[in-house]
């Protein structure tokens, strides 16, 4: 896209969010029934190509057996409330109890207490034993330190997830996290991020991830724009990404890395632009914290706002709308997009004629910025 003049010496590239683009059919429609929302990372198959956040007030290790056993990947939170506490339910109820000006703080000091790695052994071990894939993850800068635990534990996808993810992270201690050499040593794929432009997204496939994350998460939730001036136009990022996956595979020889938007989508309309901009699966957060099962019961937060120094993220009152199957796979009660998320992705590939994900990557859009 073209570049515009901000000032004086200074240009920045135009870029589109999905509230920007709209699907636009132009083939033969086909019966939903006939379509196929299967998605496969490694050596693992999933339903639908929705993965539950890794954030605790959405995924607890109930929650993550549940989108398991729903065709889905729930990915836990390795350094949540469940591996800081043998039962967090005291912490639960505090949060969602407090009044709005002793949110941020109170939060902080309750996820002051240590990740203990018994309870990262636990908490993965229960999982496990419910007979689903097992997806848990890390901040980078934990990486180092907890892998071990991790692995020895039997997880199946490793996610390393931040606000922003490089291909080399450098501590506070000076110590770097060598991505590259980091994960030829994991018997497991990785999937990291979050990333926004071809160039890092580029450098994390180098590195060997099998998925990539696109954007910064807890969009809902999520303050990084007012905090650091960061901000993702996910349409676009999600396009970039999808090109330097396809060059990536030119320059591998064929080794394809999955693209995951992660962020920005809070409706079932906002899953469907992301797929059709390139993406294999999509990570979303306050779409399943609105489930009656969700453990923030109906609260909804990341582990940016608990930040001790800089807070980046809020408590959000996500509401609550229904079961959790019935936000994925419906039906749906409400006209909002808010429940039956696989249905109406399952109906717009349908209507655009399209009869498997990776066909409808190749659907045409349109545009109209700023709607």
């Amino acid at each position: 896209m073209s570049d515009i003049e901000i000032g004086l010496g200074k240009r920045g590239r135009a870029a589109l969010s999905f509230d920007d683009i709209a699907i636009a059919p132009s083939r033969r429609t086909r019966a939903p029934e006939l379509v196929s929302t299967a998605w496969q990372i490694d050596a693992y198959r999933f339903d639908t190509p929705i993965l539950g956040a890794p954030m605790d007030s959405v995924m607890s290790p109930e929650t993550v057996i549940a989108m398991g056993r729903l065709g889905g990947l729930g990915v836990l939170n390795l350094e949540g409330l469940w591996t800081r506490y043998e039962d967090p339910a005291a912490a639960y109820r505090e949060i969602c109890e407090l009044p709005e000006p002793q949110v941020t703080e109170r939060m902080q000091q309750l996820y002051d207490a240590p990740v203990r790695e018994e309870l990262v052994a636990e908490r993965i071990r229960q999982v496990r034993e419910a007979g689903v894939v097992v997806a848990g993850s890390l901040s980078p800068n934990r990486v180092t330190e907890l892998a071990p635990v991790v692995t020895r534990a039997g997880v199946d996808l490793f996610v390393i997830r931040g606000t922003t993810v490089s291909a080399e992270h450098v501590s506070d201690g000076g110590e770097a996290l060598n991505l590259k050499e980091f994960i030829y040593t994991i018997d497991a794929p990785v999937v990291v991020g979050g990333v926004a432009t071809y160039r890092a997204a580029l450098h994390l496939m180098r590195a060997g991830a099998a998925g990539v994350l696109v954007g910064f998460g807890g969009g809902a939730a999520h303050t990084t724009a007012d905090v650091l001036g960061v901000r993702v136009p996910m349409a676009t990022a999600v396009a970039d990404v999808s090109a330097a996956r396809r060059d990536y595979m030119d320059e591998s020889g064929g080794r394809y890395v999955h693209v995951i938007a992660d962020g920005a989508m809070g409706r079932s309309g906002d899953i469907v632009k992301a797929v059709a901009c390139g993406a294999d699966a999509v990570m979303v957060g306050s779409p399943l914290a609105r489930a009656v099962e969700a453990p923030g019961r109906g609260w909804h937060w990341g582990m940016e706002a608990v930040h001790a120094e800089l807070p980046r993220g809020e408590r959000h009152w996500a509401g609550t709308v229904g079961p959790l199957e019935q936000i994925l796979h419906g039906p749906s009660r409400v006209p909002d997009g808010t429940m039956n998320l696989v249905g109406a992705l399952r109906r717009a590939m349908a209507t655009s004629g399209y009869s498997e994900l990776k066909e409808f990557q190749r659907v045409d859009l349109t545009v109209s910025p700023g709607r």
